[in-house]
């Protein structure tokens, strides 16, 4: 009798122990994606590729931050600015292509397909409109980081750009 209590009080023991050392490990948290805008597009993927410079908005028609955005970014359409609004249903391969994993995503790339600025998510027009000007002409911005690629898992710059005062 005295040997089926010793067992009992080792088993409760054991169990109390697994339960505690149970709670007190955290799971890991959920992966988090790292989403990273393109940084060269092929120009023939979009209208007009003799054009110096374009301004790509990838969005989706029941997004309204993306509306907004395509607005702001459809002001800077010129002879040498050509905008394109690629929206999803519309436009899903390029999504596909370019991985656009979140939208509004807005890209400026020169006449080669090089992305100089990028915005993810709301933009103020004064930010965009200085982005572009910053990229069609440097030096031309009070701030010439908006809308520069930074590494943000790094908090420093990424290893194709130089760093921004600011990460949009």
């Amino acid at each position: 009798m005295v040997r089926l209590l010793l067992a009992l009080l080792v088993a409760v023991v054991v169990g109390v122990a697994a339960l505690f050392v149970r709670h007190r490990h955290r799971p890991d948290a959920p992966t988090q994606p790292s989403y990273r805008p393109p940084t060269q597009l092929d120009r023939d993927d979009f209208p007009h590729p003799e054009c110096g410079w374009l301004v790509a908005v990838f969005s989706s028609a029941t997004c309204a931050v993306c509306a907004d955005v395509a607005r702001k970014a459809l002001v800077l359409a010129s002879h040498d600015v050509v905008v394109f609004e690629a929206e999803y249903a519309a436009e899903r391969e390029l999504h596909r292509r370019y991985v656009i994993e979140a939208v509004p995503t807005l890209v400026v790339a020169d006449h080669v397909g090089v992305v100089h600025a990028t915005f993810m998510g709301p933009v103020s027009a004064t930010d965009l409109w200085a982005a572009v000007a910053e990229a069609r002409a440097p030096g031309s911005s009070p701030e010439p980081g908006l809308g520069r690629r930074t590494d943000a898992a790094l908090d420093r710059p990424g290893p194709d750009r130089p760093g921004p005062d600011r990460d949009d």
